[in-house]
């Protein structure tokens, strides 16, 4: 019989499991950092900057003591992390790159076909060139080897180099060893990710078991679809197969929607909830989140669990934005509240914020306000500013 549970139970379970329950404020050396990446699984990266980059926004929601210089030190100097993708591109615990190695073998011939049709029949005639230069030089930025006479027109019209190196990437042959200003450093694999991380092999069905397994841990319950999704290295074939294989070691959940429809049908590891040890409540304050947040990533459970719908409205014309360019999710205790339009003026030291919208039911109370401002003042701070201004009054 399937285990019924409640919305706000749910609610709990996932922030916790996503690393939003502990209190905010704990001390957070280097290797608590690591530990965090590593709960949550990826963090991921984003150049856009209106306030600071998704992967900088996503660690210090979790934890205000985050230190930037911690996540530089383990990517480029430690080896503990490395960058690749995920959904999208993504910072990821060095120990799992032995999983990623099926995911460049999966790769290599759907890019090779699909960059063909991209760039034409000779995208690859920069290749050999390209690695032989890296191999007996060392590391390059795109910039670098760039073609003179080539005329860019973004990366569906890379110059061969930029194609070679981004090729050899995605497919595992060269890691990304630094970053310049967002630019990408690019090394022969071996020369970044230490032999004990780069090395091992996995079977194929460790290398299923592992990103289903992990992917329940991280999520808490799954439908077998999330559980393909979480890291989107497995088929959605391979994860149905995975549940049925495991039948004995699952149970059957109902998670109670935040809408009262229907209950959604789920899984989770034998003995849950309890197996997951006590929830906390979380934490009470307010919280502005990253647009790229893994508590958001899956858009469907996040309406399902929250009945909040998100979307990033970078990309579409600003004539058809419901919200705004670039617009941050507020979550306070387990509800997300809202959306907030801001923007950090580095030049004038300011945090500008443009527009407050708050979901249907959420009073705008003093109590509310004051507990958003004090996290403004906090965001303000880790991006450099001194002041939060609110545009045209609104706050009062």
């Amino acid at each position: 019989m399937a285990i019924l549970i409640n919305n706000a139970r749910a609610r709990w379970i996932f922030i916790e499991r996503q690393q939003l329950s502990a209190p905010p404020t704990r001390a957070l050396n280097k290797a608590g950092l690591l530990q965090l990446i590593d709960d949550l699984g990826f963090v991921q990266v984003d150049s856009i900057a209106t306030v600071e980059r998704a992967h900088h926004m996503i660690l210090f929601s979790r934890n205000q003591t985050y230190r930037r210089e911690h996540l530089t030190s383990l990517l480029e100097k430690d080896g503990e992390l490395f960058e690749h993708w995920t959904h999208d591109a993504s910072i990821i615990p060095a120990r799992l790159f032995r999983y990623w190695k099926h995911r460049f073998r999966r790769r290599e011939p759907i890019l090779a076909e699909r960059w063909r049709k991209w760039h034409g029949e000779s995208f690859d005639s920069a290749f050999e060139g390209t690695f032989k230069h890296i191999s007996e030089n060392g590391a390059i930025m795109s910039r670098d080897m760039k073609m003179e006479d080539h005329k860019s027109g973004g990366w569906w019209n890379w110059h061969p180099n930029k194609t070679a190196l981004e090729y050899y990437w995605h497919t595992g042959k060269l890691s990304i060893a630094g970053r310049v200003n967002f630019q990408k450093i690019y090394d022969l694999t071996e020369r970044v990710i230490a032999a004990h991380h780069h090395e091992p092999d996995v079977s194929h069905e460790e290398f299923v078991d592992w990103a289903c397994r992990s992917a329940m841990e991280k999520l808490g319950f799954a439908t077998s679809g999330e559980l393909a999704a979480f890291w989107d290295i497995v088929t959605p074939e391979e994860a149905r197969d995975w549940v049925k294989a495991h039948r004995d070691e699952l149970c059957e959940v109902l998670i109670e929607s935040a809408d009262g429809s229907r209950p959604r049908a789920s899984f989770a590891f034998a003995g849950f909830p309890e197996n997951l040890g006590d929830i906390p409540e979380p934490p009470a304050r307010v919280r502005v989140l990253s647009p790229f947040d893994p508590l958001l990533r899956n858009r469907d459970r996040a309406v399902r669990l929250f009945d909040f719908f998100y979307r990033i409205e970078v990309f579409v014309p600003e004539p058809k934005r419901q919200y705004g360019y670039y617009v941050f999710p507020l979550l306070e205790g387990d509800r997300m509240i809202g959306r907030i339009d801001m923007k950090a003026e580095r030049k004038s030291g300011v945090l500008d914020v443009r527009r407050l919208w708050l979901e249907k039911g959420v009073r705008a109370s003093a109590g509310r306000l004051d507990k958003l401002d004090a996290e403004l003042q906090r965001v303000g701070r880790f991006a450099g500013v001194d002041k939060v201004v609110y545009r045209d009054g609104w706050r009062d």
